[in-house]
């Protein structure tokens, strides 16, 4: 079990954490609109996937907007922000938030993601949340970058993202 940090206090985070060179668990997710959201929608494309305990939160929100940001520059990439928030809750903050770039998904119905991703909080106040993480996969959802962000309140680190889904300068 990993152990990351809420404002300095442990939070035991289960699950199996996804290390580069493994092949993403498959998953189902939700989106804005109630419709089943499989990773298997995106073969062919590289995959941006953060994880939040909720877009409601500061950092939740704080994250979409830098991958909104920032989206372009991942050629032939979809972005993801996944969290716990219902649908009903994704989507206002799309709608108010301008969101295009990056597709908001719950784990309404995809409860394993939490196990399968390795983010599963398991200790109070956030037991039944998930740590913030960051993952980048390649068109086959092979793991080129994975982080568990050590901080539940922090931000990735998305230079490494980059420099692990972008091809080098020549």
């Amino acid at each position: 079990m990993a152990t990351v940090l809420l404002n300095g206090e442990p939070l035991g985070v289960g699950g199996r954490f996804p290390r580069v060179g493994d092949t993403a668990h498959s998953f189902m997710l939700v989106d804005t609109n109630l419709a089943d959201v499989p990773l298997s929608k995106f073969m062919g494309k590289r995959k941006i996937i953060a994880v939040v305990p909720s877009v409601d939160a500061e950092i939740g929100l704080k994250i979409a907007r830098r991958l909104e940001s920032i989206a372009d520059g991942f050629p032939n990439s979809k972005c993801f922000v996944v969290s716990v928030d219902t649908p009903y809750a994704l989507a206002r903050v799309a709608n108010s938030e301008g969101m295009r770039k990056v597709q908001l998904l719950s784990t309404l119905r995809g409860r394993d993601f939490h196990k399968d991703y390795g983010v599963m909080i398991t200790d109070v106040p956030l037991s039944g949340m998930m740590a913030t993480a960051l993952f980048g996969l390649d068109e086959d959802d092979n793991v080129l970058y994975s982080e568990l962000v050590q901080e539940v309140n922090a931000e990735p680190n998305y230079q490494k993202l980059a420099e692990a889904m972008l091809p080098a300068a020549g």
